[in-house]
């Protein structure tokens, strides 16, 4: 789910600052921005008199205000997650670029373009000049770009993961809210089983809202109506919730059943507790912290790859996503909420 847009290229923290200028590049999607924020974190107190400037999708503009760690955000364009072609900086050199996007040529090229004092990056063979540490493909999201720091000499902790908790008012305080949504249709768990949940839930006596990016009125409305809930109880749709809402929503409900989308991310950098479907990727590599305030259902069969056995961007939801059974997310709802209700009889659904 996406926030809402803002007028590209504004400053989300205030005026920019006289120190060193760092160029941050992670031109991707809201779990990403969110995974990041332990590195943002450790770039704002290693320049506490710099700019940090992001580069990344202006429509990450208000989720990026909302991290508090940015001064400005230069507005990035490209397809899916591809590295962008150009970047829009303008005047001197940044002080220091930050590769938090990729570990490859493509980006590492891209800031080597703007001939910046440092780039602290991963080293790669096609990029023979860059002395970083080596990448990993089977570590956390947010272990790795932490890692990277901490090579550069930067002490960045993965946990320091938090955002601040918005000052609007929820409009569904306490509510469980279900985000039925993802980019692509391998991480979308079937909407008829979304439904069998929120209509348990809302049986047992649960406030149960559901929320939907833009063009997903369809789906949010299908999910309602299979539910038996409300039109009302669906957020979004037309548009994407707007980022402060959203964000207010998710800091003040009693959990959150989503796949592995930014919303997930959301819930865990608000501290609000969730149950997270993964497929086709493992949580070992995007999950939430371990820990009693998160559960995560991820069901790869014997033999497969133990990280990423499935298509990421594939069309149809993976295999690991459906052997994930109604009766097992509503079971861990009421776990996390301390309200048993035998939910093997009210999850009546595929």
């Amino acid at each position: 789910m996406s926030p809402e847009t803002d007028s590209a290229g504004t400053t989300p923290t205030g005026a920019p600052r006289g120190g060193p200028r760092v160029l941050v590049l992670r031109a991707l999607g809201l779990g990403d921005l969110l995974t990041a924020v332990p590195c943002l974190r450790a770039l704002r107190r290693s320049v506490p008199e710099g700019e940090i400037v992001l580069a990344a999708p202006g429509r990450l503009t208000t989720a990026v205000k909302a991290t508090g760690l940015v001064d400005r955000l230069l507005p990035t364009v490209a397809p899916g997650r591809a590295v962008p072609t150009g970047l829009g900086w303008t005047g001197p050199p940044p002080d220091v670029a930050v590769d938090l996007h990729g570990n490859g040529p493509p980006s590492h090229l891209l800031l080597q373009r703007l001939r910046p004092g440092r780039l602290l990056a991963f080293r790669h063979a096609r990029t023979p000049g860059i002395a970083g540490p080596e990448w990993r493909p089977d570590e956390h999201e947010r272990d790795r770009w932490c890692r990277l720091l901490r090579w550069y000499g930067i002490d960045a902790d993965p946990a320091d993961l938090g955002i601040p908790r918005p000052a609007c008012p929820s409009p569904a305080p306490g509510a469980v809210v279900i985000h039925p949504g993802a980019d692509s249709g391998a991480r979308r768990w079937p909407v008829e089983r979304f439904a069998a949940v929120a209509r348990a839930l809302d049986r047992a006596g649960h406030r149960v809202v559901v929320t939907a990016g833009a063009g997903e009125r369809r789906l949010g409305r299908r999910l309602a109506a299979d539910a038996g809930l409300p039109p009302t109880a669906v957020l979004g749709g037309a548009r994407d919730v707007p980022f402060p809402q959203l964000c207010a929503l998710v800091a003040d409900a009693r959990c959150v059943v989503v796949g592995d989308t930014g919303l997930a991310h959301l819930a865990t950098a608000l501290g609000t507790p969730s149950v997270v479907l993964f497929g086709p990727v493992a949580p070992r590599l995007w999950g939430p912290p371990q820990g009693t305030r998160h559960r995560v259902l991820w069901r790869p069969g014997a033999g497969e790859d133990p990280l990423r056995p499935g298509d990421a961007h594939g069309r149809r939801p993976d295999a690991r996503l459906l052997r994930i059974t109604v009766d097992e997310v509503v079971e861990q709802v009421e776990s996390l909420l301390g309200r048993p209700t035998g939910a093997g009889a009210l999850a009546q659904g595929p």
